[in-house]
């Protein structure tokens, strides 16, 4: 098979948030993710109790493994010659190490790819800036694939998953698509002053999927919400919402966690556990689909994403793979797109 052509393209990054892998890795770990918020020791050790329900580690650095695997095997059968890497924001390995290990290896530039399709400073700026920390002194170039809420790929296993569900259940089941909540400020500026671009892009994939699945009726709901509690966060909470529904005479639900790539720590405990419990609680039949995780579309859609901002880079014109209303997420974020509301930082593009 001949190489596909992905100059100056050399190798790719997967780019995430990473999690403790052993029960003493997991208040360090959070020290980490909460580093400069002032978060009380007291309120981490609450946090911490979720991942002591399951033995201290969290699934999203396995479930990362096997996506780098999975990659690996697609670029190998679809004659894409490049390496992949993998790194953490918040846990081993650290994006800084990856950079260093690619830089030894001859790496000039790498595309990266990060495990958040929605606009967001936490899901994009947050991480371009922790590139920018973790790349001083090694200076790879460095070139990011587009954020691909609307990419067919992504898409496509929900629309499956939500689909099967369905079909399993009763008429009248009503769908909650569900992703991880964010303080009202953040979610005006993403995508731009006053855009609101995470809450518009969620609403159109659930719109997507609804739609090509025939879902009588559904909604989107939130979770995982962090912050201190005088700070207005998106809502409604997934399990305040349940109590809404079924005091309006719904008895069965999907639940349909569009907000992320994986089953990690804020999909087993938030929906599979809490949100469950609640379900229970109100007599309500509860199904939670699964994640794209490795389904072969979500795979397939990284290589397309490495192959476009190739062709990008090199100056060609790229026809984006795109579904529904929205426009394809530009390769190059603006300056004023999904800004750091609390100290402007230098970010990679």
């Amino acid at each position: 098979m001949c190489a596909v052509n992905t100059r100056p393209i050399d190798a790719l990054l997967l780019v995430s948030f990473g999690g403790p892998e052993a029960p003493e890795d997991v208040i360090p770990f959070l020290e980490n993710v909460t580093a400069g918020r002032g978060i009380p020791r007291e309120r981490l050790d609450q946090v911490a109790e979720h991942y002591r329900v399951f033995g201290g580690r969290s699934p999203i650095n396995d479930q990362n493994r096997e996506l780098v695997d999975a990659i690996r095997k697609d670029f190998a059968e679809n004659g894409v010659d490049i390496p992949v890497y993998w790194g953490n924001r918040n846990w081993d390995p650290y994006l800084r190490d990856a950079l260093r290990q690619m830089a030894d290896d001859g790496v000039r530039r790498a595309a990266y790819f990060l495990t958040s399709a929605y606009s967001s400073y936490s899901g994009c700026r947050q991480y371009r800036e922790n590139l920018f920390d973790a790349n001083a002194g090694i200076d790879l170039g460095l070139s990011r694939l587009r954020l691909y809420f609307n990419h067919p790929g992504f898409v496509a296993p929900f629309i499956d998953a939500t689909s099967e569900a369905l079909a399993g259940a009763p008429d009248a089941t009503h769908v909650v698509f569900v992703t991880h909540s964010i303080p009202v400020d953040m979610n005006a500026g993403s995508g731009g002053p006053g855009a609101h671009a995470y809450e518009r892009q969620h609403a159109e994939v659930a719109r997507l999927i609804a739609d090509e699945c025939g879902a009588a009726a559904y909604t989107l709901a939130y979770c995982s919400r962090s912050g201190a509690p005088h700070q207005p966060w998106l809502e409604p909470d997934i399990n305040d919402h349940l109590r809404e529904l079924a005091a309006d005479g719904v008895t069965s639900v999907v639940v349909v966690p569009i907000g992320f790539v994986s089953d990690h720590m804020e999909v087993v405990f938030d929906l599979d556990t809490e949100a469950a419990q609640t379900a229970a609680e109100l007599d309500m039949e509860y199904q939670r689909v699964a994640t794209p995780g490795v389904h072969p579309a979500f795979v397939a859609m990284v290589r397309d994403l490495v192959l476009e901002r190739a062709a990008a880079d090199r100056g060609e014109t790229v026809e984006s793979s795109v579904v529904g209303v929205c426009t394809p997420n530009p390769e190059r974020c603006g300056d004023d797109c999904c800004p750091n509301l609390r100290l402007a930082l230098p970010a990679v593009p």
